[in-house]
This record gives C-alpha cells, structure tokens and sequence, in this order.
C-alpha cells in the first residue's frame, strides 16, 4: 500500500510482527469461538479528545492483513488537528478480522498520535521566537522509525536517526579525549563532516568551534547563558539548547536565540492519545 512512511521502513515486516506478538501459536481463540465465521461488522475509530493524528496507514495495513477485501474510508490525514469526537476512519469488513486487528491499530495510533500531539503542543509554544524543535534518540527500541514520523507530523523536525549520521561528542568522548578540542581534532581526522559537540561551560565554546565543530549543542544551560553563548557563538554554527526543556520552560530557552531546542519527552514521555473503535453488526 502506498504510505507516508518512510520507504525504509517495511510496513509489512511491522505488522506481521505485531500481529504474530498478539495471535501466538493459535490466533485470536475468543473471536473464533464467539463470532460466527460469516459475521460483518462496521467499525468507526474516533478521536475522544483533541489531537495531532498520526499512525492511520499502519492502521489500515492492520486490517488488510487480516481481511484484504476490508472497506476503509479515512475521514482526515496523519498531521491533521482534530477535535474531540472527530471521526477518524470508518471501516466494514469480516467481523473476526476486525476484532481480531483492533487492539494492535489503535496500540499503534493511539502511541504515536500521542507523539504527535506533545509535539505540535511544543510547536505552538515556541511560535514565532525562530527557533526549530527537535526531537532526539529517546526512542523505544524498535520504533525509532515509527515515533520520529510521528514527532514529523506534530511539526518537529528529526535529528540524528542514530549514531552513523553525525558525531556527538559528549561528556564522556571528551573525558576520555583529554578535552573538547582533541576530541573534535580526532573526529575530524577520522574524516567526519558533521560533529555535533555538547558543551555545558561558556569557555568550551570557542575551543570547539577552533577545532572544527559543525554544531554545538549547549547542555542545560538557562536562557541568560544561552544568550551569552549564542552571541559569542555569533551564527559561525548552529546552536541548540538541550536539558531541562518542558513546555513551561522551552519559550524562554527558545527566546535565547537558538537555531534549536530539542526535547526528549517527545517521543519518551508522550502519553497515547484517547482514541476510540466502536463496532457494530453490518446489514
């Protein structure tokens, strides 16, 4: 099916994975007994409070891998802000498919709608100050690819899909390096373009940026220090602030002038989004 995911990603191995977690060795054994073999439902799945949706084409493919003749309407697109009681999808296929589906599509949806939803919450927070957020590798294993689509369609931007895109050099890289220079120095001999180094002091600032870093991420410091620092700094790289970034505190951190704030809880703090599936009997 065709999806907004990334193309990397394989929809198909996701599903059969989660389904195969869910049936076991011999499937759904409540619906097999309850539901008669030839029953038809409908089914509508709904929003039941305010959202950022995000997570219907893994929804759908959970549905058509049970049932592939399943009729599904989709009533708005993964991005889109509803309100609550917004219809999201109605669907009307085999009765047992569909039950047996349910609990994996709305796992699914309500996880990463979730997402969506404190992300586009920390967009609107730093509206107009020029400031991009980002989200981070705070990422359940295995659905990196999933929750990072999701922080997309909350209105993020992704950053570092994991350890081969860029260099971070760290706390402990520079510990172990003897200082930031020599660790940007051995970064740059290995031939990196893009060397992402924290600092947590305004006098690390400069030795970075002599070295060759290409980015500077500037570890829990208050908006006073991040003024300081973004003006020593003066455009050479970008900046970004991170640490201690919650929605009651990332308009003054992003008021500093920052290129950046990225924030962790998006995708590891996110709670799922209410979101509903009714079925009924199909005439």
């Amino acid at each position: 099916m065709k999806t907004a995911l990334p193309e990397s990603f394989d929809i198909d191995a996701f599903v059969a994975a989660i389904l195969a977690e869910d049936l076991g060795t011999i499937g759904d054994i409540t619906s097999a007994a309850v539901i008669p073999a030839d029953a038809r439902f409908t089914g509508v799945m709904d929003s039941r409070d305010p959202i950022v949706v995000a997570g219907l084409d893994l929804a759908e493919a959970f549905f058509r891998a049970l049932d592939p003749d399943v009729r599904i309407e989709r009533l708005v697109l993964d991005g889109q802000q509803v309100t609550a009681g917004t219809e999201l999808m109605r669907l009307e296929g085999a009765g047992r498919a569909m039950l047996t589906a349910e609990r994996s599509a709305l796992n699914t949806v309500q996880h990463l709608s979730g997402i969506a939803t404190m992300t586009r919450a920390y967009v609107d927070a730093i509206a107009g100050t020029g400031a991009i957020l980002l989200d981070t590798r705070k990422t359940i294993p295995g659905l990196r690819v999933l929750e990072k689509y999701a922080t997309r369609m909350g209105g993020a931007q992704n950053h570092r899909m994991g350890l081969w895109d860029a260099a971070m050099i760290k706390d402990n890289h520079v510990a172990v390096a003897g200082g930031v220079a020599e660790a940007v120095r051995r970064a740059k001999v290995a031939g990196i373009a893009q060397i992402i180094v924290e600092v947590d002091r305004i006098d690390q600032i400069e030795p970075a940026l002599a070295a060759g870093a290409t980015h500077l991420l500037l570890d829990n410091m208050p908006p006073a220090m991040l003024r300081e620092a973004v003006a020593l700094v003066a455009g050479r790289v970008p900046t970004e602030a991170s640490g201690g970034v919650n929605l009651d505190t990332i308009r003054a951190i992003a008021e500093s002038g920052v290129t950046y704030v990225s924030v962790g809880r998006l995708t590891q703090s996110a709670p799922a989004a209410d979101i509903g599936l009714d079925f009924a009997t199909a005439e």
